[in-house]
């Protein structure tokens, strides 16, 4: 692994940051979690608990690197941090390009994406252009990062249709188009069947979803976890009361089905 190298602020557009090249291979350019929570307007101990709860999609070295179990000859005072942070911090994250991405994901809103396409346009991609000085490359690099991600952005906005489309075929062809931004193929993906929690399985049948539980208990219809069958599956959800995960069954079209044939009987 190589090392870190502080270049000092960098400024993208209204952003300002500590840049940072190295400890993920090469040139490659990574970001400190407090400046990500500054420029998202998040605290840093919110972004640490979201990285924190999905912990096992990051991999180290790669997406992540723990700048207090990590040695490397940049100190972490280099990086801007008083010793009070340093004491105060179980963890001081650093996020590669594509930890950041990751990290994205779970945020999932739309002003980080527009972030992240900003950053990756005129921070991470940008490193060999500036290094030989070729303002061609620089300008073509530009353009071709800009195009993928209007690409991006268009099949994400078609994706977001699709999925408040009622009509399954409409559905089907707004994937179709947004695959097609993608991959350039117009490939009809399969889709994904309806699900339903408890809750709302209850409010389409007017009873409680304690009483759904109840009767797909009775008829025996929920599989051994972890598990699925025709109708549903168990998923991890967020408790309510707590960040804990906890298992929920989600009941599939034949699921609802059955329910409604118990409550008669």
């Amino acid at each position: 692994m190589n090392e870190l190298k502080v270049l000092g602020k960098e400024r993208v557009g209204a952003f300002e940051f500590t840049g940072i090249e190295g400890g993920f291979g090469g040139d490659k350019k990574a970001m400190l979690v407090k400046d990500i929570a500054a420029i998202h307007d998040r605290p840093v101990k919110a972004i640490n608990q979201a990285i924190e709860r999905q912990i096992n999609r990051f991999k180290n070295g790669i997406d992540i690197l723990d700048l207090k179990v990590e040695n490397f000859a940049v100190t972490l005072s280099d990086l801007g941090f008083n010793q009070g942070q340093i004491n105060a911090s179980k963890h001081i994250y650093l996020l590669s390009e594509r930890g950041y991405a990751k990290l994205l994901k779970i945020l999932e809103d739309d002003k980080a994406w527009d972030i992240y396409d900003e950053l990756v346009d005129n921070y991470f991609n940008m490193r060999q252009a500036v290094k030989t000085d070729n303002k061609a490359l620089v300008a073509d690099k530009r353009l071709t990062i800009m195009e993928e991600n209007a690409k991006t952005r268009k099949a994400n906005l078609l994706y977001k249709i699709a999925m408040a489309t009622e009509s399954q075929s409409s559905a089907q062809s707004m994937l179709a188009l947004a695959a097609k931004e993608l991959t350039g193929e117009m490939t009809i993906p399969v889709m994904k069947r309806k699900e339903y929690s408890a809750t709302e399985v209850g409010e389409k049948l007017g009873i409680s979803a304690q009483k759904v539980g109840k009767i797909a208990n009775q008829l025996g219809i929920k599989a051994e976890q972890p598990g699925q069958n025709r109708f549903g599956r168990w998923a991890n959800s967020k408790s309510r009361y707590s960040d804990k995960e906890v298992a929920q069954w989600l009941y599939s079209e034949d699921g609802l089905s059955a329910i409604r044939k118990g409550m008669i009987k």
